[in-house]
């Protein structure tokens, strides 16, 4: 992998919002929670997931489960990696032979027996993002001179998906709904999540410069269809006249209700940001964001409706989580990022990994090769989000620097759903709390050597589970037979509702709630963050050089 030079961060002496500088404000979470923001404590930093270290081979049934092709396979270009080897071959640097993630490793059942459904409850049900005026808390107590994402966005949605603030202004973030990647992702196992998209003000800016919201809804068509590389319907039709662009490219401007992209140097966006395309102040290609694309993450708890009588997202957050991409990368730039690390594996020794660091702080975030920056915010003891340190932000980067899964290093948007009628269960441009899982079909994909099939259940056939540590009774019971085969029926139903197999039951939910509450109060992320209460079993706590997983690999196409 690429070594990228590490920048420690500085500490400025400066006013803060709470009244404290922003060193006494840094200091009271250092000492609060018992965490550092300078130093590097477990191995450097873990940026390997927890998930690479399972057993691939079952111990009794000697079955061989392959959960590692979701994210490890050759990319689709403009993503020139191709990690499909790491299905094959545990292949880590040798300071993390050595699994690091002893949380993984603890019981935690008697600190979960002692907290209540109702206290649990009680407390994911109360939004540390938001306070009782609907203001950010975090823009409250950040320091003034904060040079990293200050949240604000209010996920408050109008029926578009677009956010907007107290003044019913839109922030210019847009909520979509898209298939949630496999395994660990999966409500079942353990969090609910979404995901909201910007783009820079001049999206939004018609050819007067004056904000537009459909020229706006037209360019994150546009960025949809370059990022799927494939036709876009639009929400409308649109008088192209009025654009200037032909946007069916029928050479023609008449009504257009898609997002043609068949002649990939033809396509233009909309409004202002086809000015700044030509002057060459942002760009377009095909599988690519254009520079200044925002990405926000919340990572929550699961709670339950007792109307609905099913689980869904709570308001407490786990993490919020940010991406930005600060600058324009190539497709040139981009293959010679990938064939870097090819190379520097072949002179460092194919059986061995290559240590990654990368350049960045706590405050402004960490940058992947291709022009991305990643920051954070995560519970602090008391439930309070508080900025990640430099060593949990390096657990974001390893999924979206070095993997064939991504889309310029994103995994969400490609995977959006693409309904644009408003009423429809499939309709892309909503919050998960406008329109859940319910009824949404399961996507068909289509794998090398194999013919097209369905995303989650060809998963489970191939897992053996619902998750990459096979530790998900409930999925187990529900979705295999005592032989360890998928049942039939089972299967079918998945076809036609997805939510069957993502979203837990209540008991099962409650208990995560209290495994990940526990981990709250230990601040001990760096160890692992995944919400088990027993020790997981189906896992390495030390490898070998040369250990083989022994599973057949598995290409998407």
């Amino acid at each position: 992998m690429n070594l990228l030079l590490f920048i420690p961060f500085i500490v400025f002496f400066v006013g803060c919002s709470s009244g404290v500088t922003q060193e006494q404000y840094i200091e009271n979470m250092q000492l609060d929670n018992n965490i550092s923001y300078s130093e590097i404590i477990n191995t450097r930093g873990i940026y390997i997931t927890s998930m690479c270290y399972t057993k691939t081979k079952d111990e009794v049934t000697g079955k061989i489960s392959n959960p590692c092709y979701s994210c490890h396979t050759k990319g689709k270009i403009p993503n020139y990696y191709n990690d499909t080897n790491l299905q094959e071959e545990y292949n880590f640097p040798p300071k993390l032979m050595k699994n690091p993630f002893s949380n993984l490793f603890k019981d935690r059942s008697l600190q979960v027996a002692k907290i209540s459904d109702d206290n649990i409850l009680k407390y994911i049900r109360k939004s540390n993002y938001l306070d009782e005026n609907n203001s950010i808390i975090l823009d409250k107590v950040l320091p003034k001179s904060w040079k990293g994402y200050r949240p604000d966005c209010y996920f408050n949605f109008d029926k578009f998906g677009f956010d907007r603030d107290l003044n019913d202004n839109y922030t210019l973030w847009r909520a979509f709904r898209y298939y949630p990647f496999l395994g660990t992702f999966w409500p079942t196992n353990g969090s609910s999540d979404d995901v909201l998209i910007r783009l820079p003000k001049i999206f939004s800016k018609n050819d007067n410069g004056v904000f537009d919201i459909e020229t706006y809804k037209i360019n994150l068509s546009i960025v949809e269809a370059l990022i799927k590389q494939k036709n876009i319907t639009l929400e409308s039709e649109v008088d192209e006249k009025k654009y200037g662009v032909d946007l069916n490219q029928n050479g023609i401007l008449d009504g257009s209700d898609i997002i043609n992209i068949s002649l990939a140097d033809k396509i233009s966006y909309v409004g202002k940001a086809r000015d700044a395309l030509k002057s060459k102040t942002i760009h377009l290609a095909l599988g690519l964001f254009p520079e200044g694309t925002e990405f926000l993450h919340s990572v929550r708890y699961i709670d339950y409706n007792s109307k609905s009588g099913l689980t869904g997202m709570a308001k407490r957050m786990k993490e919020l989580r940010y991406a930005k991409k600060i600058s324009w990368s190539s497709y040139s730039d981009i293959q010679r990022a990938a064939n870097s690390e090819l190379f520097e594996a072949q002179i460092n020794g194919a059986e061995q990994g290559v240590m990654a660091t990368f350049r960045g702080n706590y405050e402004e975030g960490l940058k992947n090769e291709i022009g991305w920056v990643y920051q954070g915010f995560i519970e602090d003891k008391r439930g309070d989000l508080r900025p990640q340190t430099h060593e949990e932000t390096i657990g974001c980067m390893g999924c979206h620097s070095h993997l064939g899964a991504t889309t310029d290093s994103i995994f969400a948007f490609a995977r959006k759903f693409e309904g644009v009628d408003i009423n429809d269960i499939n309709y892309g441009w909503n919050h998960w709390s406008q329109k859940g899982l319910v009824g949404v079909k399961e996507p068909e994909v289509k794998y090398k050597n194999f013919t097209k099939t369905y995303e989650y259940s060809f998963y489970l056939k191939n897992n053996h589970s619902g998750n990459e540590f096979r530790d998900n009774d409930e999925v187990k019971d529900k979705f295999f037979d005592k032989e360890g085969a998928v049942k039939a029926d089972m299967i079918k139903a998945l076809h036609d509702d997805i939510s069957i197999l993502l979203l837990p039951s209540k008991q099962r939910a409650v208990m995560l709630d209290k495994g990940y509450r526990v981990m709250v109060k230990e601040q001990s992320y760096i160890y692992g963050r995944d919400a088990n209460i027993k020790p997981m079993k189906n896992l390495f706590k030390e490898l070998n050089t040369g250990d083989k997983t022994e599973v057949n690999v598995i290409v998407r196409q």
